[in-house]
């Protein structure tokens, strides 16, 4: 980024502009590639649709949907991030017609822009919903983080600017900028502070960012108007208070730190940023480098309780990457190029579909599960946003430099022209089908540097290393850098062997359940494709309720798993489990590599004793499933419209949502369902609670307007679902086919959560 304003922490390590790495054949080449192609099948006016609605601009293109509709409120994110996803891509292959794009949408912003104060807006106002959303986040006023909005649309522009050369670009940003510092300064600190409990993304990095390029001071002060102290102030003291806060809307307070680190040298933003990244990236995160569970941090004790198919979301990772690579520059070491590519090829080259280009949301890991992808014009998730800047942006990490000193970070064909030494250093390899990497050297002239390669953590074999076909011996440990110092010439050539074993991991705080890794890889078990729907849909969370198949377990020990699983002939990063698999053995791919079919990517260590044990339990209740759903008359699905309408669902003010792969609804006043019944048999009415849900959540359970039970829920099961049954009086049902089952709040309570509603043959024990 090219800075005006001196930084007051100058970086030990610079990464490359963009333009100067290009990236070889290889996964990641192939992921942009398909990046690419969805970047251009999207049409701008579409995009611009709702910015010209709002100051009301004459324009005929037809919207997008889903988070992009005229009635959602985070509307306008996406132009924010294909912005950026342009001009970065511009940047990583001078496709002119990255930029062309780029340029028109600019000029079709400042018309809207321009166009603000005739439709009522104050100077500088530029989005695709009404300033009145801003109103609503400084008076605390129920809406769908407009900061968060805004901030994307600014970065966007900053990347136009950066990437592409648009003047205008920035032009447009300063007036936005200056109308961001209108709407703050007027705000007392306590009510700013206050509005910041809304998600305002990374308001605080792009303001950092606009002050480095121009500059202007305003906007460094502006920077610190949106440093949430809630969060912020424990980090500057060390301490951990993340568990139950949603991750994402975190991750990029701390960017924005760690710039204003940079940009005032004040010492307290490095402690937040370590104190941050040491207790996500180390200890709160799975092993494919995700962190949270439906989006919120829990406490590190329950990972056993977090493999859920909502688990690590995909823009935490795109933003953890970013904190790292700030980081790195600061102090580059190993350890956080580890986490890195940990990331890097087991999230967000995994998240990618190979066959559409579409995005994952959340990265199940719940054994038995599958990877849910986005539709190409309905969903427009936050992680659209990040996953099309993903894979625009592969080569921005590969190296970093210092004066005279050249970081290898990542293993990925790339090619690197460093202008101001006359240097290009190819890099040529089949990581991670490959161990070995190969640097060829072409120089204007000897040239004296000190080339820096990361070994890494799960190299614990060691590395071994030839120039121009003569073995070196460096001295070197896993998670660390050697050092090749020398005059290099032109048409030198580095080798370097990187030996890769299997090993595990365990999930944090459950020794009996491990990942297998080859190397940096994380494999995961195939489990086929038996009752999985087709995985593009609207919604993220279409698909996280649905049952999956138990998961095979492994019969073994930890320090004897590895050496009974084997390579598959012929078949590379293919391995195979050897009679330890229980009921069968399972084959082992590269999770980035796993797409359209269920997995598994922890599993259960026990011993044949446990096994046995574990099957007779499968086996009866496997039994009682068979038993129950023999008696079950109806079933509500609640929270899924046809089965609600099914059930003529009738409600005063209800609401519904989904927790824990679960649908479920409550209501302020009351809700209810017409369900099944025998005429003449008796029948029971079992419903669904969480037993962690608490607060006010008294109601009655009535049946034909009759009450049969009062429930009162309070922590009453802790961190279990579980199930409700009673036995509906015969004069209720005798000779009715159907009865209104209601759920009514008592006075300032809720009725619900309600997960489940079935009607039930009664047995003849269960009649009272």
């Amino acid at each position: 980024m090219a800075t005006t304003a001196a930084p007051k922490v100058s970086r030990v390590a610079e990464p490359f502009a963009m333009t100067d790495v290009r990236l070889l054949d290889g996964p990641f080449r192939d992921a942009m590639l398909r990046d690419q192609k969805y970047l251009l099948a999207l049409e701008p006016d579409r995009l611009l649709q709702n910015f010209r609605a709002n100051v009301g601009l004459p324009s005929a293109a037809k919207p997008y949907g889903g988070w992009e509709a005229p009635d959602c409120e985070l509307r306008g994110h996406i132009l924010g991030h294909y912005l950026s996803a342009l001009s970065l891509m511009y940047a990583s292959t001078g496709d002119a017609e990255f930029k062309r794009r780029v340029d028109y949408i600019v000029g079709e912003l400042a018309k809207c822009q321009t166009a603000s104060p005739a439709a009522g807006f104050h100077e500088g106002y530029l989005s695709a919903f009404p300033e009145s959303f801003i109103d609503r986040v400084e008076n605390s006023k129920p809406v769908w983080a407009p900061w968060y909005t805004l901030h994307k649309i600014m970065a966007g522009l900053l990347d136009a600017n950066q990437q592409c050369g648009n003047a205008e670009a920035l032009e447009v940003l300063t007036k936005m900028a200056d109308w961001v510092k209108f709407r703050v300064d007027r705000l007392p600190h306590e009510q700013m502070q206050k509005s910041l409990d809304n998600e305002h993304g990374g308001m605080n990095e792009v303001l950092a960012n606009l002050y480095a390029v121009t500059g202007n001071a305003n906007y460094l002060a502006l920077a610190a108007a949106f440093n949430h102290a809630r969060v912020l102030n424990p980090l500057a003291r060390g301490e951990d208070k993340l568990n139950n806060i949603h991750a994402n809307t975190q991750i990029p307070k701390i960017i924005g730190a760690t710039r204003e680190y940079e940009l005032t040298g004040d010492s307290q933003f490095l402690e937040m940023a370590h104190t941050f990244w040491d207790s996500v990236a180390l200890r709160r995160s799975y092993v494919i480098g995700g962190d949270s569970d439906h989006e919120h941090f829990f406490s590190t004790n329950d990972f056993d309780k977090h493999l859920s198919a909502d688990t690590c979301e995909t823009c935490n990772t795109y933003n953890m990457l970013k904190l790292t690579r700030e980081l790195f520059a600061l102090e580059p070491d190993a350890a956080k190029m580890d986490f890195y590519e940990r990331g890097l090829y087991n999230h967000i080259l995994a998240s990618q579909d190979p066959e559409t280009g579409m995005f994952v949301y959340l990265m199940s890991l719940k054994p038995g599960h599958f990877k849910t992808y986005s539709t190409p014009e309905d969903s427009f998730w936050c992680c659209v946003g990040t996953g099309m800047e993903n894979h625009s942006k592969y080569g921005d990490t590969i190296y970093f430099h210092a004066a005279d000193s050249l970081y290898v970070n990542l293993f990925i064909a790339s090619e690197l022209i460093w202008k101001e030494k006359g240097l290009i250093v190819r890099q040529e390899t089949k990581f991670p089908e490959s161990d070995t990497t190969v640097l060829k050297i072409k120089v204007e002239k000897p040239l004296s540097f000190a080339l820096k390669i990361r070994h890494p953590k799960w190299a614990t074999s060691g590395v071994f290393v030839s120039v121009n076909g003569r073995d070196q011996a460096v001295r070197s440990a896993p998670e660390s850098y050697f050092t090749l110092s020398r005059e290099w010439h032109d048409g030198d050539k580095v080798e370097i062997h990187l030996p890769m074993i299997l090993h595990t991991e365990p999930l944090p705080g459950a020794s009996n359940t491990v990942a297998v890794l080859y190397g940096p890889i994380v494999l995961a078990g195939e489990m086929g494709t038996n009752a999985m729907p087709n995985p593009i849909t609207r919604h993220q969370t279409d698909f996280s309720h649905l049952p999956t198949p138990e998961a095979p377990v492994f019969v073994t020990t930890a320090d004897k798993l590895t050496g009974q699983i084997k390579p598959v002939a012929e078949k590379k990063l293919t391995f195979r489990t050897h009679d330890i698999g229980q009921p069968n053995d399972v084959t082992l791919i590269p999770f980035y590599q796993m797409h359209r079919e269920r997995y598994s990517v922890y599993w259960k260590l026990l011993s044949a004793d446990e096994w046995s044990a574990h099957a007779a339990e499968l086996q009866a209740a496997a039994a009682r499933r068979i038993a129950d759903e023999a008696r079950v008359v109806d079933v509500v699905r609640i929270g899924e419209s046809q089965s609600e309408t099914d059930h003529k669902f009738q409600a005063g003010d209800s609401q519904s949502g989904e927790f824990n792969g679960h649908k479920w609804r409550h209501a302020a006043d009351w809700f209810g369902y017409e369900v099944k019944v025998l005429p003449d048999q008796p029948v029971l009415l079992s419903c669904t609670y969480w037993g962690s849900d608490v607060g006010a959540r008294q109601f009655d359970v009535m049946v034909d307007g009759k009450i049969i039970a009062t429930e009162s829920l309070n922590n009453n099961r802790p961190e279990e679902f579980y199930d409700a049954t009673y036995v509906l009086p015969a004069e209720l049902t005798a000779g009715k086919h159907s009865v209104m089952v209601k759920f009514a709040a008592h006075p300032g309570n809720l009725a619900g959560g309600v997960f489940g509603v079935r009607v039930l043959r009664a047995q003849t024990d269960s009649i009272k």
